[in-house]
């Protein structure tokens, strides 16, 4: 008889297998027709360090390592990715209203600025170790984003700018 220790692990296996037939779908349409670079000029080099270090989790072609063919971790990776895109997404940044476009650069220089991307997860233990921002590189992207903002004051009056905040109910 087999005792409860080994039925426990080969309970545990027989789950860890069954898993990975269960998938999740992946962000791999690359469809950039409404992609910031449409409406935005972007230089060579700020395209080549968003492309290496934001794009796997905001735009619509994440670029997948061999471990996340594993459960769980393509759906732990799947859920980061939906998280990322549904707070900026380089490949659908054109469809955001102007006010939200403008508050996204704003967003990118401060997040950026405060080292709070890319996240340390993403970067963790040397994986993607290519991702992980220098100071010229921090600056070629804030420098890039502010201009774009400039721009945008240039060619939309100040209002329109801004986020209107909806009123509460009842005022």
């Amino acid at each position: 008889m087999r005792s409860l220790k080994s039925k426990i692990l080969l309970g545990i296996v027989a789950l860890f297998v069954i898993i990975q037939f269960f998938r999740p779908e992946k962000n791999i349409s690359g469809d950039e027709t409404k992609s910031i670079t449409t409406k935005y000029e972007m230089p060579a080099s700020v395209n080549s360090i968003l492309q290496k270090a934001c794009y796997d989790c905001h735009s619509n072609k994440t670029a997948y390592p061999l471990y996340a063919e594993v459960q769980p971790i393509a759906w732990w990776m799947s859920d980061h990715v939906k998280e990322g895109k549904s707070e900026l997404n380089f490949s659908t940044f054109v469809t955001r209203p102007i006010a939200v476009q403008n508050h996204k650069f704003e967003e990118i220089v401060e997040t950026v600025e405060k080292d709070e991307m890319p996240l340390p997860s993403y970067t963790w233990i040397g994986m993607h170790g290519d991702a992980k921002l220098t100071a010229e590189e921090k600056e070629a992207i804030t420098r890039w984003a502010k201009s774009q903002m400039e721009l945008l004051k240039q060619q939309y009056p100040a209002d329109s700018l801004v986020i209107k905040r909806k009123a509460p109910a009842g005022t």
